[in-house]
C-alpha cells in the first residue's frame, strides 16, 4: 500500500514538472521576423530630344583629299560642320566642330573624250564634339542658291528634288565641282562644267579630269530624313 502511494506520488511530481515546462515554452515569446527592405530604385531623368527637320542643310568643310583616280566604293571620309546646326524650335544639336562621315558610293574614273571622273557619295553618321554619334541619311548638295535660313537658324533645301548630285572633274586646276548625275532628272550640270570641258569634246584621245576633292572644300549635306538629338552639351557620356 506504502509503495502504491509513492508510485502516485512520484507520477504526481512527473506531471506538475511537464506541465510547467510546456507552461514555459508557450510563455517564451517569439523572434520577430525582420522584414527585408525594398531595393532603392535610382530613377534616371528623362533626356528631352529636339528633332531636326528633313531638308536641312548642313555646312561642311572636306578634312582630306579624295579623288576618282583613287577612290573606290565604300571609302569613307571625314568632313567638318563650319555652322550650328539647329532643331526645328531653334535648339543646338550638332555644334561647329562636329565631324561628318561620308561615304563613297560609286567611282567613274576619266575617260577619253573629255569626260571627267565622277564620286557619288553620302553620308551615314556625325559624331560631335562630346563624343555623342548619331546616324544620318545626308545627300550631296552645293550651297549656293539651294537653302533657305528661316528665324531659327534651320537651313532647308530648295532644289534637291529629282537631282542626283555628285562631285565631278573640271574645277579650277583639276579640282571638283558638284554636278547633276547624267542620266538622272535633267542630267544638267552645275558650275561650268560643260563649258570648260567642250573644247575636248571632239578629240576623242583626249581624257577629261578626274574629280578630285581637296581638303578644305566647303559643300552641303542635305537632310534625307529628319532624325532627333538632345541639346548639344559639352560633357554629354559618349554612349547616349
Amino acid at each position: 500500500m506504502k509503495g502504491t502511494v509513492q508510485l502516485k506520488g512520484i507520477w504526481v511530481l512527473l506531471a506538475c514538472f511537464l506541465a510547467f515546462s510546456a507552461s514555459d515554452a508557450f510563455g517564451q515569446k517569439r523572434k520577430p521576423v525582420l522584414k527585408r527592405k525594398a531595393p532603392v530604385r535610382t530613377v534616371v531623368p528623362r533626356v528631352p530630344i529636339y528633332s531636326v527637320a528633313l531638308g536641312t542643310v548642313m555646312r561642311v568643310r572636306m578634312n582630306q583629299t579624295i579623288t576618282s583616280k583613287t577612290a573606290q566604293v565604300g571609302n569613307t571620309f571625314m568632313a567638318t560642320v563650319t555652322e550650328p546646326v539647329y532643331s526645328t524650335n531653334g535648339v543646338v544639336v550638332i555644334p561647329v566642330g562636329s565631324t561628318v562621315t561620308g561615304r563613297v558610293n560609286t567611282v567613274t574614273r576619266a575617260a577619253n573624250q573629255g569626260k571627267p571622273g565622277g564620286i557619288d557619295a553620302s553620308f551615314i553618321s556625325v559624331r560631335l564634339p562630346n563624343g555623342r554619334t548619331r546616324a544620318i541619311n545626308g545627300s550631296l548638295t552645293d550651297l549656293e542658291g539651294n537653302t533657305s535660313s528661316d528665324n531659327e537658324g534651320t537651313a532647308g533645301g530648295t532644289k534637291m528634288k529629282n537631282r542626283k548630285l555628285i562631285f565631278i572633274g573640271g574645277g579650277g586646276a583639276g579640282g571638283a565641282v558638284l554636278g547633276a548625275a547624267i542620266g538622272g532628272g535633267k542630267g544638267a550640270l552645275i558650275g561650268g562644267i560643260l563649258g570648260a570641258g567642250a573644247g575636248f569634246l571632239g578629240d576623242r584621245f583626249t581624257k577629261g579630269k578626274e574629280a578630285e576633292v581637296k581638303s578644305g572644300t566647303e559643300f552641303g549635306v542635305y537632310l534625307n530624313q529628319a532624325f532627333a538629338m538632345p541639346r548639344f552639351v559639352e560633357s554629354a557620356p559618349v554612349n547616349q
